[in-house]
């Protein structure tokens, strides 16, 4: 990574998040806390002015910037935001040079030119594993050959409300009484139909055999009041199933909390002396 704003001394990355949501408030609590090596310095939101409340009682407050100036003050730029933010984000971030860490890795599919951004400016994106387990293995099982993934996922209705398919498609997800399959195929079809949805889906598919070869099941299920999933992974090195059980965030129901939880793990995984696996 290119950057002047690590002090050499204390070692301490410098911290922006985007995004004060159901993973960006919790994960700019835990840093206000303290964290070896981490240091939260600023944060940008839609509205300022509410962030600028939920950081007024902090240890230390960040300052409230726009998107493009973040990476201005920061080593590891956080996004944890809507979507169509993302290439703002990322662009500004990866052309200073610095860490880029998304949480919408499915905006990544059709932006694979950021990873050459990077490259040229010295930077890096690192994504976080999120809700899913099971991409350390993935990702050392690709080191062989893997023959197939298969991730197969049950929601409550509530959480699938508001899928960009469902919208469209006008499917009511209220009176279901049985688990319906919205969608089988690849990630990379599934990434269009369901951006806000599958992507944790998508980080799987990054680590593995790439989004066109790993395959994909949604269901919106009554019977489960989970993100409940489930991964198939059959390699010349192993075979495995991994089945996880999300509790979902109250903000954001299609967003487990495990998710920040991933996060933070990731970002303290920059900077510490011990590390396993990851």
């Amino acid at each position: 990574m290119s950057s002047d704003l690590i002090s050499p001394n204390e070692r301490t990355l410098k911290v922006a998040l985007c995004g004060l949501g159901a993973v960006g408030l919790p994960t700019a609590k835990w840093l206000d806390k303290g964290v070896a090596g981490l240091k939260l310095v600023a944060i940008s939101a839609g509205n300022k002015d509410r962030a600028r409340d939920r950081v007024s009682m902090f240890n230390a407050r960040p300052a409230v910037l726009d998107i493009r100036d973040l990476a201005d003050v920061a080593d590891v730029v956080v996004e944890c935001a809507p979507p169509e933010f993302f290439a703002e984000i990322a662009e500004s971030t990866l052309s200073k040079g610095r860490i880029f860490m998304p949480l919408s890795v499915t905006s990544l599919l059709p932006r694979l030119d950021l990873i050459d951004l990077a490259r040229e400016n010295g930077g890096s994106i690192i994504v976080p594993s999120g809700a899913i387990v099971g991409l350390d293995a993935v990702r050392a099982a690709s080191y062989g050959t893997i023959h197939s993934v298969v991730m197969k996922t049950h929601k409550p209705p509530r959480s699938l409300r508001t899928a960009k398919y469902v919208v469209e498609q006008g499917i009511d997800l209220d009176s279901l009484t049985e688990a319906k399959r919205l969608f089988k195929g690849s990630v990379a079809e599934a990434a269009s139909l369901f951006p806000a949805n599958v992507n944790l889906t998508v980080a799987l598919a990054f680590a593995g055999i790439g989004p066109d070869r790993t395959e994909y099941e949604i269901w919106a299920d009554p019977s489960v009041d989970r993100n409940c999933h489930t991964l198939i992974v059959d390699a010349d090195s192993v075979h495995f199933e991994i089945s996880i059980a999300g509790v979902p965030t109250n903000e954001t129901p299609g967003t487990g909390k495990l998710t920040a939880l991933s996060l933070m793990s990731t970002l303290e995984g920059l900077v510490s002396t011990f590390r396993v696996g990851g």
